[in-house]
């Protein structure tokens, strides 16, 4: 029997377990935002670590500092026994979970229920999947051989959720430790449940506030009106040059690659996200890369009179915050100003246009031809029996970034077992389990193939 055969008769022994731990992981309630919880994230910890001790990895909960005194929540880290000259391998997953509003599921979202071919439950898949992934493949390599062919170092992190504020000095707090050859995020998505896929970029993300100002004051609408437009009309002007009329972002050296490596079904689009009958989609690119690979601006608060409090007034001042998402590759403050610059420039009949940057978050970028992507694709394909693609997300990882910078000579390689009917911080979120066996033995094969070289 080969070595792919063994690992996958492995994995198909251990369903059984993972899913029973998938189930207790469940159970812990696990929300990071809500200081309510702040025991059951403890408790989180603990579970998970108790967890890598029994694989006989060195296991201990830390806190990393978010500033001076001020701690964040806590992480996991696990090492296996050190193995002179072989590489080193970080596994990275997520034991905090988002909120619930338990009115809007079908079944308790802190007890796990099997319906069909999937598992239900708050963090089935985001991440609690991504941590018995982890535990499943080092499992079933273990049954494999007495030694692991790769050195593990297990990084579980506990505030994901509420954008990772103790990261970075993590990182640094434990750098020796963490330092790898190789780094698998296992908190991203697969195209389908019988497709797998590797996350070959990410956007990145701007935030601007835009003040737009025509007056000093309030004026008369009727002894002034004309002559004078307001801010909020003033505003809607400005915000319309950021779009041609395809509805492709108009702002010059954003960058964007309009072509994508697999067709997102306009239908499936629609339906996910929820598009009233009659609306045409805005770009021309394909559809996957409007999402993933081709900048994206959109108005995501605006303050002004308000209806209840409107008179026969012209506003003077009208304030707006836009989110821009990055062309991956590109530098996020650059494109910052790059909006910025447009927005002035633009200014209609000459209204006085002030801009502020509220936060830029960088993309992500693999490179497709490298060595631990061509590992990952060929574990995926093997483990699915389908060809895996590559794939985008529309979203951000900032901390994938940060890794990065960390430990600059590690190839980060993103993976996941989330799926289009994943719903992933909605209600009824819910596991594959097909695609939890799949991406077991896919992280087995790669641990392998890592070992290997």
């Amino acid at each position: 029997m080969n070595t792919v055969e063994e690992l996958k008769q492995n994995v198909d022994a251990g369903t059984s377990e993972q899913i029973d731990l998938l189930s207790r992981i469940v159970a812990i309630p696990s929300v990071g935002s809500d200081p309510a919880h702040a025991g059951d994230l403890e408790r989180s910890a603990e579970f998970v670590c108790e967890q890598f001790g029994e694989l006989g990895f060195d296991a201990r909960v830390e806190r990393g500092e978010i500033s001076p005194g001020v701690l964040g929540a806590p992480a996991v880290i696990a090492t296996s026994e050190t193995i002179p000259g072989r590489p080193t391998v970080l596994l990275y997953a997520h034991h905090d979970v988002q909120p619930v509003d338990a009115s809007r599921w079908d079944s308790d979202p802190f007890t796990a229920e099997v319906r069909g071919d999937r598992l239900y439950g708050r963090g089935a898949s985001d991440d609690g999947a991504g941590i018995v992934v982890h535990i499943g493949a080092l499992r079933a390599l273990q049954q494999l051989s007495a030694e692991l062919p790769v050195n593990v170092v297990v990084f579980i992190e506990g505030e994901e959720e509420v954008g990772s504020p103790s990261f970075q000095n993590f990182l640094q707090q434990n750098r020796d430790v963490l330092r790898a050859d190789v780094i698998v995020v296992a908190d991203s998505n697969n195209w389908t449940v019988d497709v797998p896929a590797v996350t070959a970029s990410l956007r990145g993300v701007v935030t601007l506030d835009v003040e737009v100002q025509v007056l000093g004051h309030a004026v008369h609408s009727g002894m002034f009106g004309g002559p004078i437009l307001d801010a909020v009309t003033l505003s809607s002007r400005l915000i319309s040059t950021l779009h041609d009329e395809d509805g492709n972002v108009a702002v010059e050296g954003l960058g964007g690659n309009p072509r994508a490596e697999v067709d997102w079904d306009e239908g499936d689009f629609r339906r996910d996200s929820s598009v009233i009958d009659g609306y045409s989609l805005a770009g021309t690119a394909d559809l996957a890369a409007r999402v993933w690979t081709m900048p994206a601006i959109a108005v995501i608060g605006i303050d002004a009179t308000s209806v209840a409090d409107s008179a026969n007034a012209i506003i003077p001042r009208c304030r707006f915050r836009l989110s821009v998402r990055t062309v991956p590759g590109t530098d996020s403050a650059e494109v910052a100003q790059a909006v910025e610059q447009h927005l002035v420039s633009h200014a209609p009949f000459g209204c006085r246009v002030t801009t502020s940057i509220e936060e830029t978050g960088p993309s992500y970028l693999a490179d497709l031809e490298s060595k631990g992507v061509s590992d990952l694709r060929w574990a995926l394909t093997t483990a699915w029996d389908e060809d895996a693609v590559a794939i985008g997300v529309g979203g951000s990882i900032p901390f994938i970034a940060q890794f990065e910078e960390a430990f600059p000579n590690a190839e980060v390689l993103v993976t996941g077992v989330e799926d289009p009917a994943t719903n992933a911080h909605s209600e009824n979120e819910s596991q594959s389990l097909k695609t939890l066996k799949n991406a077991t033995l896919a992280e087995a094969l790669l641990l392998e193939r890592l070992g290997s070289r």
